[in-house]
């Protein structure tokens, strides 16, 4: 068993639950029983049973999500990687929408340790190297 950010118990010995929390971890989302579901949640089934509801991150929380999700993987703070890296890190921010977020660039500056005109650059760079 978890618990909800309301303290209510989600059971997670479910084979179903147990399958599908990496990705809701990895989202940043919620786990939550079905009867907590509001009209936004993502109520998912089993058998034709529901099983558990999943709330969905709001966008800028996704970004914080994602960010610290790049510093694990890269086992240090965004800011202490070296240039390349942190062009890379931009890279993929970008495939996965962060620059749509609002405030983003500049939330991944402040992560980075650079700033909003290095991300810009970052950003031009690239484009520019695709030809667009």
């Amino acid at each position: 068993m978890t618990e909800s950010a309301d303290n209510v118990p989600v059971t997670v010995d479910h084979p179903f639950v147990s399958a599908v929390k990496p990705l809701v971890d990895a989202m940043g989302a919620e786990l939550l029983g079905p009867e907590q579901a509001q009209p936004d949640d993502v109520v998912l089934a089993w058998e034709g049973q529901d099983v558990i509801a999943v709330r969905l991150p709001q966008l800028s929380d996704s970004l914080d999500h994602i960010l610290a999700a790049m510093e694990r993987r890269h086992g240090m703070p965004l800011a202490d990687l070296d240039r390349k890296a942190k062009q890379s890190v931009v890279r993929t921010l970008e495939a996965r929408g962060a620059f749509s977020v609002r405030h983003g660039v500049e939330t991944v500056a402040g992560a980075l340790g650079v700033s909003r005109f290095t991300v810009y650059n970052y950003l031009n760079r690239e484009h520019t190297a695709k030809g667009e």
